[in-house]
């Protein structure tokens, strides 16, 4: 297995255009979806993305970010952060999201890992795995009991990745498309309990 060579910083606001870009390549084009169901007819939905990464209190903020990067490039990025117990969403929460909510707060009090990609040039080069060994130190840090995050259920490679570092399927839920081209049918919800916390 390659292991990677590069090193990891925070993000900083330079880093939105390209996070918002690897939200995109996470989600397998769902959320480009998303942001185009939300903005205005006039509206250029990557606007809507950038402004989303921008934000100083969304969980896909910027500030919750770990840029991936080789001589200086960004290659990948993480963004994660620890789940409260509590919903603290509007009851208008878009119906896209109401699944992927559903499954997040089957995993009160864990560090989801929201965000975990890498541009198409780089994959392969073991970005993943070594993201995820950070998602686990962040995780011990937080002091969470566990890590969490919701993948498709048609993403083999993705959750080939996720078992081989202990993650395992916790629920489904149907997706919701509302035309969103995916062949997929559910999202599943994937945990692994945290190997750092102190004794």
């Amino acid at each position: 297995m390659t292991k990677f060579a590069g090193t990891f910083r925070r993000a900083t606001p330079a880093d939105i255009p390209e996070l918002a870009q690897l939200v995109e390549f996470a989600s397998e084009g769902f959320s480009l979806h998303f942001w185009t169901q939300v903005a205005a007819p006039d509206r250029d939905p990557w606007e809507i993305a950038r402004q989303r990464v921008s934000s100083e209190t969304v969980g896909v903020s910027y500030r919750n970010a770990l840029i991936a990067e080789e001589a200086g490039t960004t290659i990948g990025a993480l963004i994660g952060y620890p789940l409260v117990e509590e919903s603290d969403h509007d009851d208008a929460l878009h119906p896209l999201l109401v699944p992927l909510h559903e499954l997040m707060m089957l995993a009160p009090n864990t560090w989801y890992v929201h965000v975990l990609a890498a541009f198409p040039e780089y994959r392969s080069r073991g970005i993943g795995t070594a993201l995820l060994g950070v998602a686990d130190e962040l995780a011990a840090s937080a002091g969470t009991p566990g890590l969490s995050l919701i993948t498709s259920d048609t993403n083999t490679g993705a959750r080939r990745l996720y078992e081989r570092n202990g993650y395992r399927e916790a629920a489904r839920r149907r997706m919701v498309k509302n035309g969103w081209q995916h062949p997929g049918t559910d999202w599943v919800l994937m945990i692994k309990k945290s190997p750092r916390l102190p004794p």
